[in-house]
Order: C-alpha cells, then sequence, then structure tokens
C-alpha cells in the first residue's frame, strides 16, 4: 500500500457536492509554493479546477500561503495552477462538464511516494439545501439508533 503524505483536506466537497467519480492530477508549482505546502500552509475550500480554451486543466482559487523564507521570488498565493493529466482523462472531463450541472472540486493534497506534490480531484454534482437537510437528518438519526443501542446493552 503506497504511502501518502496528507497536506491538506477539502471538508466541504463532500458536503456541498455528492461525488461521482475520483481522480489524481499532478500540479505545475513554483519552488516556493513546495517550500510553503511541506509546511501544510495550504486552503482548498474555495478552489475549484476548470477547463481552459485550449483543452487544458486549470486549478482556481486554491490559497497557497507565501513562503515567509522566500528571498526575491515568492509566489502569488492565489494565482492559477495548470494541472497535469493524460490526453484521455481531459477528453473525458470535457464530455462530462459539458453535461451541465457537473464541476470538478478538489479534494485533498497530498505528496506521493516519490514526493511529488498531487491532487485528488472529484467529478460533482451540487446538492441542494434539501439534500443537504436531509443528510444531516440520516447521521443524527443514526447517532441516536447508536445511543439507544449502547443505552440497552449496558442495562441487560
Amino acid at each position: 500500500m503506497p504511502q501518502y503524505k496528507e497536506i491538506g483536506y477539502n471538508r466541504r466537497a463532500n458536503y456541498d457536492y455528492n461525488i461521482l467519480e475520483k481522480m489524481e492530477a499532478g500540479i505545475m508549482l513554483l519552488g516556493s509554493e513546495v517550500k510553503s505546502l511541506r509546511l501544510h500552509r495550504v486552503n482548498l475550500s474555495d478552489a475549484y479546477a476548470g477547463l481552459s480554451r485550449n483543452g487544458e486543466v486549470f486549478l482556481y482559487k486554491m490559497h497557497i500561503a507565501e513562503y515567509a523564507m522566500a528571498n526575491r521570488r515568492n509566489h502569488d498565493p492565489l494565482r492559477t495552477r495548470k494541472l497535469l493529466l493524460r490526453k484521455k482523462q481531459i477528453l473525458k472531463l470535457i464530455g462530462q462538464l459539458k453535461k451541465g450541472g457537473h464541476t470538478l472540486v478538489p479534494i485533498s493534497i497530498y505528496f506521493n511516494e516519490s514526493g511529488f506534490v498531487k491532487i485528488s480531484l472529484g467529478l460533482g454534482k451540487g446538492k441542494t439545501n434539501i439534500d443537504k437537510r436531509e443528510k444531516i437528518k440520516e447521521r443524527d438519526w443514526n447517532r441516536e439508533k447508536l445511543r439507544l443501542i449502547k443505552g440497552k446493552s449496558t442495562r441487560g
């Protein structure tokens, strides 16, 4: 089983979207960005990925904090970053994103076993407020069931 060192996780992804499919992609980063990622200074909560006109995939609004020790060559924290995917994966994404209602959401960012920064992307369909409330009710009911079962087993 490969060892991954997780850098950051997007908690809002599973709350706001029904994730239909997951994929892994590389990211083109600057040196100061990688050093900042090693310090876990990243925020994925507002980030999303999208297609450009020339068939490339970019990551928008991912915040990587500036690296304090960088001299003159520090990076812009919210710059657009290119994602590295195979042509076949990009063509598949184009087809699914054009269906409508689908979004490409970053789920987590991590170092793989070779030390490269990778990002886990999810192809998701947005949840409505009704779906979110149903999920919360279901979670609360499951907790209550566990409490009731625990209560009966300790008495008997």
